[in-house]
């Protein structure tokens, strides 16, 4: 029998263990160290950020961001349906209140339209997820956000390395977060970033991830001592993870190359066979560069991809639904969410099936997973 083939393997370059073991040697693998430094660097210039702070996790970046915003109860933060629970989590934890808004049927991204007719006077952040990496369409995003004054906020935990008309994703927006789950494209096993693009929030978020600190400022000699000057947590990593994602972020280019040969195969493979089934392949605008985090299907039901998906298990190959819509949860429900609201995130969920795509997927099981996906038949 044909070995398993997973959805997911994290990608491993050469020197995550050399840069963990330099990291020991120096004796000191608590937050904010050399490697976290170097990571810092990296960071602001792959982004052009003002500033790039590593965190635990994306959902903490978020938490930060809702931190910065100063968000009270009774707050609106317009979100899409069709995404992480982190995305909106962080805020409501500052007592806002989620305003659901559906999402496009071609990129399966905010539906900027939707967006502005959801904007009210209590509205005080949009948050924006690029999903698959493919950006959301940021030019209209940002003119309604700038006649209402509300910022944006990217969830970028997909899009880190992709472009919007030339801009790195991640650089349009206020704050940014991104993601180093073991699941991305760049990974540490557990990590993130919060991305400062307004320097209105430079020194304050280094407060904020310091649990209301300012002791980053005393170890640049700026104060004589350290004290509590604001609310915030312990967003920090070790320096362990630091190392281990600098070296997967200095093989990035290579990350990265492999990543899209197997999402053009994919593409080209695939096409007709999607065509005679009534399965619908990503849709890349012409002026988006996505860095190939994602290849997904979508079935012609659910009846199709729990049929899919079961074919594909007996192939001894692993593929995985999504997101399930945030406003029909039971959190979201709480919030007014209810059937119908988000009609194309609830149908979107539903069809939606994502191929196996990682760094170490080799040529002889890329050519398995598509012969096992074109056997199949509706």
């Amino acid at each position: 029998m044909s070995e398993p083939i997973w959805f997911n393997r994290p990608a491993v370059t050469g020197r995550e263990i050399d840069y963990m073991r330099q990291a020991m040697e120096q004796g000191a693998i608590s937050g904010d160290g050399v490697f976290t430094k170097r990571c810092h660097a990296l960071l602001e210039q792959i982004t052009g950020a003002r500033k790039a702070l590593l965190t635990t996790s994306c959902t903490h970046a978020l938490e930060m961001a809702a931190l910065l915003l100063d968000l009270q109860p009774g707050d609106e933060v317009i979100c899409p349906a069709f995404t992480f629970v982190s995305t909106i989590n962080a805020f409501v934890l500052r007592g806002a209140r989620p305003v659901f808004v559906d999402i496009r049927p071609d990129t399966l991204n905010l539906d900027e339209q939707q967006m502005q007719r959801a904007i009210t006077p209590r509205t005080r952040a949009i948050v924006v997820v690029h999903y698959a990496g493919v950006a959301c369409e940021m030019d209209t995003v940002i003119d309604i956000a700038r006649r209402h004054g509300v910022p944006i906020v990217e969830d970028n935990a997909h899009g880190f390395m992709g472009r919007y008309k030339g801009r790195a994703l991640g650089s349009m927006s206020a704050l940014a977060t991104l993601s180093f789950h073991e699941t991305k494209n760049i990974t540490c096993g557990e990590g993130g970033a919060l991305v400062v693009n307004d320097d209105r929030f430079s020194a304050r978020a280094e407060i904020v991830r310091e649990k209301g600190t300012n002791r980053s400022r005393f170890f640049r000699g700026e104060v004589d001592r350290y004290t509590w000057v604001d609310i915030g947590s312990s967003y920090l990593p070790s320096d362990m993870l630091a190392a281990f994602l600098l070296a997967q972020l200095e093989s990035r280019d290579a990350i990265q190359r492999r990543r899209q040969q197997i999402w053009t195969r994919y593409e080209a493979a695939l096409g007709g066979w999607a065509g005679t089934q009534g399965v619908r392949l990503p849709v890349v605008p012409a002026e988006c560069e996505h860095p190939a985090h994602i290849f997904y299907l979508l079935l012609p039901s659910l009846d199709a991809r729990t049929a899919f998906i079961a074919h594909m298990r007996q192939e001894q190959i692993l593929t995985v639904f999504h997101y399930q819509p945030l406003h029909l949860s039971e959190m979201g429900r709480r919030f007014g969410g209810a059937p119908g609201q988000c009609p194309v995130t609830e149908d979107v969920a539903d069809r939606l099936v994502r191929l196996p795509l990682y760094f170490g997927l080799s040529d002889e099981d890329l050519d398995r997973v598509i012969g096992a996906v074109v056997s199949w038949r509706a």
